[in-house]
């Protein structure tokens, strides 16, 4: 049993804690980091998993970005504490925080990850839409949150600090 809630600033060294713990050191040197310096998380859909002992055991976390003149979400990271992984607990965080993003009228969600885990959500390989280097192409991967979200949308993805504003 798990219970979900919305990261809170009282949570993020926990939550960078556990990032340090399931992620290769030298994480924030990736490019998707990048894409986040200097840009807010998307309120509502940064969510910690606490168990029944309250200890933190999962956490997603969400920016917006920009594709040309078009908005999406960036997920990431995601991660379960290795105790609890196998459990479900990465499925339900994505899952919950996608359907916040879709109420706040968010259509489409990109991340960088492995296709044949986040295909069972939904994901596919994102042929048009170019991560900054040094990214890995076919780990490019979008769901749509409206039918239809990804068509048309291709280029470099940008920082919402680097991007002109939409039009």
């Amino acid at each position: 049993m798990f219970t979900l809630a919305q990261e809170t600033e009282e949570d993020w060294w926990e939550v960078e804690a556990l990032y340090d713990l399931c992620f290769a050191p030298g994480r924030e040197a990736l490019s998707s980091y990048r894409l986040r310096d200097g840009v807010a998380r998307v309120a509502g859909m940064s969510l910690v998993a606490r168990d029944a002992q309250n200890i933190l055991a999962g956490a997603i976390r969400y920016w917006p970005v920009r594709i040309g003149a078009s908005e999406a979400l960036l997920l990431g990271p995601v991660a379960v504490h290795p105790t609890h992984q196998g459990e479900g607990l990465g499925g339900l965080l994505i899952e919950e925080s996608l359907a916040k993003g879709s109420g706040q009228g968010w259509e489409r969600v990109m991340l960088v990850g492995d296709a044949p885990y986040y295909k069972r959500f939904g994901f596919e390989k994102l042929a048009d839409v170019i991560m900054p280097p040094p990214t890995n192409p076919d780990r490019v991967l979008g769901r749509e949150l409206v039918p239809g979200a990804w068509d048309g949308i291709s280029g470099t993805v940008q920082s919402f600090a680097d991007a002109a504003p939409s039009p």
